[in-house]
């Protein structure tokens, strides 16, 4: 048995790639082991994000549907049993579906306005993550990635592929296999603080934490459930039905122009995922749903694809 299929039959890998949520915080699947050196993939994934309205400062809800598609490109590759490289970029198209404008308060932009797609490379992400322990089925692994906006493009409206804002994550990976219970089972967590470029001097950074349960039914086949959480730490309140009416602290022309990629998004969601692992390749399927938040997207979202291991220099 080679490095690949030793590496393969050791970890889940429905979604384990980090995978976006588009136009909110990146949700990173916990990966907490790296391959041995040598040993790579490449993962193309599509997502579909249906957004159902939203939820405002207070946590009262807000019409407003738009949709968005993404095809997803990521390459990684173990440069040592520790040390794990990786590069990514979506491409994105975002679409204002709901027949009605947004409420009076919130301008009603020609991107939402025609009801057409719109589309674009959305940002690209390098990582790194180094295995720190690896020992009696525990593994820690600190990582770092940085986002940068593919190009200049538009983040005013709904059907927008982004936020053309450039971020520094800096994150821990952490994973147990529960051997007592079964061999199949573990548990996994991620927590990441992310550094964004700030806009009119407002800070809007942001922390992530990610926990997830897996089991492995078969060597080929693994399913998970997982709950995601953000703070972010900054940004503006819109506003709701108590005192802090709409627009709440988008009260100035500057900060309205800025307000879709400077709102303080603060959510919870939790979702499923199922791998199935083929000869070649290995296939996976994940859905997410937003449960609560303020100042957030409600929705849900379906991410499907294929990943391609390979080994180098062996």
């Amino acid at each position: 048995m080679g490095p690949v299929q030793r590496f393969r039959s050791g970890r889940l890998t429905a979604g384990g790639l980090a995978i976006c949520l588009l136009l909110s915080a990146p949700v990173a699947f916990a990966q907490a082991w790296v391959a041995p050196a040598g040993v790579g993939s490449v993962t193309v994934s599509f997502q579909r994000i249906d957004n159902t309205g939203h939820l405002l400062t207070d946590g009262s809800r807000a019409g407003g549907l738009s949709e968005n598609l993404s095809l997803f490109v990521e390459a990684e590759y173990a440069i040592t049993d520790k040390l794990s490289i990786s590069f990514g970029v979506p491409y994105v198209g975002a679409k204002w579906t709901d027949p009605n404008p947004p409420p009076p308060f919130v301008p009603f932009l020609p991107v939402d306005q025609c009801h057409c797609w719109h589309s674009g490379l959305q940002d690209f992400s390098f990582s790194a993550r180094y295995n720190v322990v690896n020992a009696g089925g525990f593994a820690l692994t600190p990582s770092v990635s940085i986002g940068v906006p593919s190009h200049d493009y538009n983040f005013q409206g709904e059907a927008v592929i982004g936020r053309d804002l450039k971020e520094l994550r800096v994150g821990v990976d952490v994973g147990q296999r529960l051997d007592r219970i079964s061999p199949r089972l573990s548990v996994q967590g991620r927590y990441s603080y992310a550094v964004v470029e700030q806009v009119l001097d407002i800070p809007d950074n942001r922390s992530n934490a990610t926990v997830e349960g897996a089991f492995q039914f078969t060597r080929k086949l693994g399913v998970r459930g997982f709950t995601t959480w953000q703070r972010t730490h900054g940004g503006l309140r819109f506003g709701g039905m108590g005192a802090l009416a709409p627009p709440g602290e988008v009260n100035t022309p500057e900060l309205l122009a800025q307000h879709d990629r400077m709102l303080r998004d603060d959510n919870f969601r939790a979702g499923t995922g199922v791998s199935y692992s083929l000869p070649k390749i290995d296939v996976f399927a994940s859905y997410v749903a937003y449960l609560s938040g303020t100042d957030s997207h409600l929705g849900r979202a379906f991410t499907g694809g294929i990943s391609w291991p390979f080994e180098l220099g062996r």
